[in-house]
């Protein structure tokens, strides 16, 4: 298995911009497979609303069954969801899953697509979603992006004709391309878009759809198909050695933070797709079935197709160079047609099979991984010719500036590299993730350059153009440049070059508790990007907020070095939130940014520049205990939210867990989903009510029903239902039902005005049922919606006390919501008297 995901990565990396991946191998048999889509002059669009939504089953069915060119358009980035692999949330998460996406897309064959639209998290109705996203901006988007990727079919993961059966992003994906399907070839509908654009009109579009949208496969069965098609993707690819299903489970695998790694399957599987305006196709096995998609599909292109098809049907697997003077005489006629939408795409994909029949190798690769504007790079240019084609290398230009170089014969199997070091021009723009360069709103990112809506990423700061001449025919092809390097433990590693600030700031927490008067030292930590960094570093607060020094200077000699300054700021008498800004004056410049890396190993390495900035809140809050025990699940910033205001966290290891290890806390609390991730805990549940017996405190955050091993006999010591019951709405109406309970009063009174602030949602997974012994804390529900009261309950058991929460208490305390952490200051302290217990802590 580890072999064949290596080699799709390879195969599939043609039409997708995953960048920092190592270079792909191809094989003849990858190489054929190229020709084969080269001869398909057909495009499919498929689109839903987040990461995950996609069936990769279907997108790889069509690009490498039916060689088409496929595109995924995933309406949100998929910021709202929860992190099962590390603590990234809203816009971080939205980079990784971005990076996920890309992944996917190199092992199934397509390519990515987004709107300017945030993933704010659970929407009950599209009413509310697109309200919230602004239903214009996203819609044009769509549209733009139709009129820029031309598909001919576009398919619909999602039923436009169900509001409020679904998530409501579900929903409204749907209905925006419903509308867009005509919208697109509208000349008055979006005329800024002509430009560069033009209309389009796609010539049909599908749901797909299941028995899982009829309710049972039994109605499924039952209903009229007559309006679908059927076909199977389950396909076996006797050249690859694999089927379509496997390929599409190691790409759904790439969704690493939505815990969706799983085994790959085999065998026949019928996709149904309904069709929703357009013609029927004849042939319900084909849903391009009366659409040309020869190369006759432009003008000039049976001289093309005649030389290309005959490479397919006579190709040469024991020595594919035979079929280079070819592909070079197909790509010189190519060229010399007019400008046209295939003609483009076509050519790129020439450019890619002429290098891969030569085995030509070309890189330019950065000695660092970032660098500043106005600064240097050393880079490194390496060009092999591993076949007998005449290649000269007759020039190479780094983003249109040309490189001294004389003309040099790229011999048989001969390594031709220069080494040069390059200026990087002073107005260079940053490559951190565009869409998050300027402030936004709830529902949509700002992006200031129309161009760059809808592109997956950044475009990269620096582009190496190598002049070729092959067989005396000249050829330009293009690289990014990256930066490789080796470690001892990982081997090869390839990562983006990055455009950088000369140095960066950033606050050791985001979130800063003041739980009284006294002043606190906050750290300040400076990265120097680039050598003998020098300048000062200042604060910036609100005038209720004091700072005893305005500024502090720096001195950093090493690039890549840090320096971290303490300003001691104090905060009002009263409880105050505000937000405290730094600025770097460096060189003349004021920097306001910090730089944020995401590194895990299936993605590439993201550098991602944020505002500089925390949150400071002044609170009065008052807390019992000391010691907390915290079980991490899926993963959270709730540890270190609770030691902003004082608590000493120590995080549990669940295989550590024995007899009276809990002992020596003042309460234990699981992560969110901690049940449905951490097997361990299935074995550990006695100890925990153990430990509730004896007097201590169990608080469980949420977690979704039924996702745990089949034998566990429950999360909790008395019946309890789970279910999928949510308020989305943050700013929702709470009543609080047991007003005398300590719970709310006991050692911060709770009120209205606590839930005032919240983000993102109130609280989701709530349980629906439970047994008498527990004791219901609050009630809200959404517009239209009916009263949920399972967000908060509390029972004693034993001399302790067990508590389930559904509040979204991940989002809140990271979030700084005050009354947030009030009311779980509230959790931890019940039945507490007013003493605090050694740090002594067992296990």
């Amino acid at each position: 298995m580890r072999k064949i995901f290596f080699f799709y990565l390879s195969l599939w990396s043609l039409g997708t911009t995953v960048l920092a991946q190592k270079p792909k191998i191809s094989s003849p048999a990858d190489i054929y497979h190229e020709i084969q889509k080269l001869n398909f002059l057909g495009s499919a669009l498929y689109l839903a609303a987040h990461p995950d939504d996609e069936n990769t089953r279907l997108i790889s069915y069509l690009s490498n069954e039916v060689k088409a060119k496929t595109g995924y358009l995933s309406i949100t980035r998929g910021d709202g969801g929860q992190n099962l692999i590390g603590t990234e949330i809203r816009e971080l998460l939205g980079v990784l899953r971005t990076q996920e996406l890309l992944g996917a897309r190199s092992i199934d064959g397509g390519q990515q697509f987004f709107t300017r639209a945030i993933d704010f998290g659970y929407s009950k109705h599209p009413d509310e979603t697109l309200k919230i996203w602004n239903k214009e901006e996203v819609l044009s988007d769509v549209v733009r992006i139709i009129r820029e990727f031309q598909p001919d079919v576009i398919i619909n993961r999602f039923d436009h004709r169900s509001p409020g059966s679904t998530h409501g992003h579900h929903t409204s994906s749907a209905m925006l391309s419903y509308a867009a399907f005509d919208l697109a070839n509208d000349p008055k509908s979006y005329p800024e878009q002509l430009g560069l654009l033009k209309t389009w009109q796609p010539k049909r579009l599908f749901f797909n759809t299941s028995w899982w949208f009829y309710g049972s496969e039994e109605k499924f069965k039952a209903a009229d198909k007559t309006n679908m098609l059927n076909f199977d993707v389950g396909v076996f690819y006797p050249m690859l050695g694999t089927s379509n299903n496997e390929i599409a489970a190691l790409a759904s695998s790439r969704h690493l933070s939505q815990g969706f790694g799983r085994l790959s399957t085999r065998g026949s599987e019928n996709e149904y797709l309904e069709l929703l305006k357009g013609e029927l196709p004849k042939n319900k096995n084909n849903l391009f079935d009366g659409i040309d998609t020869s190369w006759s599909r432009i003008a000039g292109g049976e001289a093309i197709g005649k030389i290309l098809y005959a490479i397919e049907r006579d190709f040469n697997f024991k020595d594919p160079q035979q079929h280079l003077p070819e592909l070079l005489k197909a790509y010189q006629t190519l060229s010399g047609l007019n400008e046209g939408h295939w003609k483009n795409i076509k050519l790129k994909e020439l450019e890619n099979v002429i290098a891969d029949v030569c085995g030509l190798y070309l890189e330019v690769s950065s000695e660092e991984s970032y660098a500043f504007g106005g600064g240097t790079m050393k880079i490194k240019l390496e060009a092999i010719n591993r076949s007998k084609a005449n290649i000269i290398l007759r020039s190479f230009a780094i983003n249109e500036e040309n490189i001294a170089f004389e003309p040099a014969a790229l011999k048989e199997n001969d390594d031709v590299s220069v080494e040069t070091t390059i200026d990087i021009p002073e107005n260079t723009a940053y490559t951190a993730p565009y869409w998050l360069m300027e402030t936004g709103s709830l529902g949509m990112y700002r992006v200031g350059d129309s161009e760059l809506i809808g592109k997956p990423e950044t475009p990269r700061s620096f582009i190496t153009k190598f002049s070729l001449s092959i067989n005396d025919y000249p050829i330009t092809i293009e690289k990014a440049v990256i930066h490789r390097y080796a470690k001892p433990d990982k081997g090869e590693i390839y990562e983006p070059f990055e455009i950088v600030p000369e140095a960066t700031a950033s606050f050791k927490d985001k979130v800063m508790i003041f739980s009284d008067g006294r002043p606190k030292e906050i750290p300040v930590t400076i990265r120097a990007h680039k050598d003998n960094a020098r300048g000062e570093l200042q604060l910036q607060l609100s005038e209720a907020w004091l700072v005893d020094v305005k500024s502090k200077s720096f001195n950093i000699t090493k690039k890549g070095d840090q320096q971290t300054l303490t300003f001691t700021v104090t905060p009002p008498n009263i409880e105050n939130e505000a937000r405290i800004g730094s600025i770097i004056k460096i060189d003349g410049k004021e920097i306001t940014k910090e730089l944020v890396e995401i590194n895990y190993d299936h993605i590439p390495k993201q550098s991602v520049l944020l505002p500089s900035e925390a949150k400071v809140v002044r609170l009065d809050i008052q807390k019992m205990g000391h010691n907390i025990g915290y079980i991490m699940g899926a993963g959270d910033d709730v540890p270190t939210s609770l030691e902003q205001i004082g608590y000493n966290v120590h995080l549990i290891d669940p295989e550590s867990i024995t007899e009276g290890t809990l002992e020596g806390y003042d309460a234990v609390v699981t992560g969110i989903r901690a049940y449905n991730v951490v097997d361990a805990l299935q074995f550990k549940q006695k100890y925990l009510l153990d430990y509730v017996k004896t007097g201590g405190n169990l608080i469980v955050q949420y977690n979704t029903s039924g996702r745990w091993n089949k034998q566990f006999e429950g999360i909790s010591p008395f019946p309890l239902q789970l279910s999928n019951d949510r308020v989305t709405d943050e700013n929702s109406l709470v009543t609080i039902l047991a007003p005398d309970h300590p719970l709310i009063n006991y050692p911060n009174t709770i009120s209205e005005k606590d839930f005032k602030g919240w983000v993102q949602e109130r609280g989701l997974y709530f349980p629906t049922e439970w047994d008498a012994a527990f004791t219901p804390i609050l009630s809200m529900k959404d517009e239209g919606g009916p009263m949920l009261d399972g967000s908060l309950l509390i029972a004693p058991y034993g001399k302790g006390n067990y508590i389930y929460t559904g509040l979204s208490f991940f989002r809140e305390l990271p979030a700084g919501v005050p009354g947030a952490y009030k009311l779980f200051s509230n959790m931890l302290s019940i039945g507490k008297k007013n003493t605090i217990k050694n740090d002594n802590v067992k296990g």
